[in-house]
């Protein structure tokens, strides 16, 4: 009968790794810097700012329009009513 003695306090040692490339992942660094970016041209730039105007304009539209359709009538004495229930 074997008995598995571990290090004082419970830790652990690293396990072998079959394979070499996970084992040395950690202290893997690369030296290959990503390209610069690209700035974009007028025509990029100019066709953003087209879209975020049409965005805003008809978000301000949608309020402007919504706005007066959501408030409750000024006259609350006055109900609407058919002409059919007016002949009684």
């Amino acid at each position: 009968m074997s008995t598995v003695r571990r290090p004082l306090g419970g830790a652990r040692r690293r396990e072998a790794v079959p394979f070499t490339f996970v084992a040395e992942a950690d202290a893997f660094r690369s030296n290959v810097a990503p390209p610069p970016r690209q700035r974009p041209s007028a025509s990029q730039v100019l066709g953003r700012v087209m879209i975020g105007l049409t965005l805003v304009g008809g978000l301000v539209g949608s309020l402007l329009f919504g706005i007066p359709a959501l408030e409750s009538p000024a006259d609350p004495g006055h109900s609407q009513t058919s002409e059919a229930s007016q002949g009684r």
